[in-house]
């Protein structure tokens, strides 16, 4: 009997857990369907041409590497790193799991190198050993990324690593929005050598005894050249897609879908959507802007009335009676002096006749 209940209570056990473990996965994810939030917009004016749920916040997971690649470019602006300058690969790079080139250490190679495996393959370690020979630690490096954010007006983005992997114990997951990605995605589009990293499907690393697999698998569709992809199972699955349609350049972001499949259908939807009417919009954007910059550099003219009329200035009334006063006064010193002429001329005539 003492092992029957022995045996009942621990069945009743295993049974609990077993029901109470998916629960707690699904309350642990955000993920919605067909996505947590959603944007898409002409590159250049920043207008929108969809939204929803814009200000969500979510876990971009992998696209957390776009922050990466824009201080490493960022470093490379201000001449602080040169693509050519050589990265060696620590033990703590090394150890880098997820998406990875498998980097060993003491392995030796160009930025540049460690910038396509961190665009093509998402290298996790790619991600790590760039953070540490720029900023000498990865949490420095963070730092940078979140001063970053910070400039570009990312108000509700915190970056706590340089990859995006899911956080261990302890540790805080990666949070932004769709609206805030969108201002970090505006700025790297801006720079052509983003695109030469984000748009291809392959590449060798190692002289090409690795081939890197870029997981974006819409790239060519739609003239997509970008830009990252992301996905754990708590964020959910992540895109920021952009592609460019006359002239202009159109980035859709889908964020927290529960799906790489409902992911990519709805960003691809986004995307044909947005090029079909972002030419329109940023023509007339650019109208806007450049009336904007003539009205500001042409001096407003004055109103009609204004130029017809002459300027009253202060003291003119006053003007005009001192000078009718003057008028007046010479008018009556002139009749005066004829008068007093007259005169005399009278004088001399009965003077005359008296003689």
């Amino acid at each position: 009997m003492k092992y029957l209940l022995i045996a009942v209570l621990g069945l009743a056990c295993l049974v609990g857990s077993a029901s109470a473990a998916p629960k707690a996965r699904v309350s642990d994810s955000i993920a919605k369907a067909p996505y947590l939030a959603a944007l898409s917009l002409e590159a250049e004016s920043g207008v929108e041409l969809f939204a929803d749920n814009a200000e969500s916040r979510v876990y971009p997971a992998s696209l957390t590497k776009l922050m990466t690649l824009y201080v490493v470019l960022r470093q490379i602006e201000q001449g602080k790193l040169a693509l050519s300058d050589t990265v060696t690969v620590t033990k703590e790079a090394a150890r880098m799991g997820g998406n990875q080139v498998y980097l060993r250490q003491k392995e030796q190679f160009p930025v540049e190198e460690l910038l396509y495996a961190l665009m093509v393959q998402s290298a996790n370690d790619a991600a790590t050993a760039l953070a540490i020979h720029v900023a000498g630690s990865r949490e420095t490096f963070v730092a940078l990324m979140n001063q970053s954010a910070q400039e570009l007006g990312m108000k509700q983005t915190v970056f706590y690593s340089e990859h995006g992997l899911p956080p261990g114990k302890g540790q805080k997951p990666d949070v932004s929005t769709a609206r805030d990605l969108a201002l970090l995605c505006r700025e790297l589009v801006r720079r052509p050598e983003v695109l030469k990293y984000s748009s291809l499907a392959t590449r060798g690393f190692r002289n090409n005894t690795f081939s890197m697999r870029n997981p974006n698998r819409l790239l060519g569709r739609e003239g997509i050249d970008g830009l990252k992809t992301g996905a754990f199972r708590q964020a959910g699955a992540s895109i920021a897609l952009t592609a460019p349609q006359q002239g202009c350049r159109v980035i859709v972001l889908v964020l927290g879908s529960r799906s790489q499949k409902e992911r990519d259908a709805k960003a691809l939807d986004l995307l044909r959507t947005g090029l079909e009417k972002a030419p329109a919009l940023a023509a007339a954007a650019h109208r806007a802007q450049q009336a904007a910059i003539e009205k500001q550099a042409t001096p407003p003219s004055p109103p009609a009335e204004e130029r017809r009329t002459p300027v009253k200035t202060k003291g003119s009334k006053w003007g005009k009676i001192f000078l009718g006063l003057g008028l007046g006064m010479f008018t009556l010193l002139t009749s005066i002096l004829w008068m007093g002429r007259t005169l005399r001329k009278r004088q001399r005539k009965v003077r005359f006749r008296r003689r």
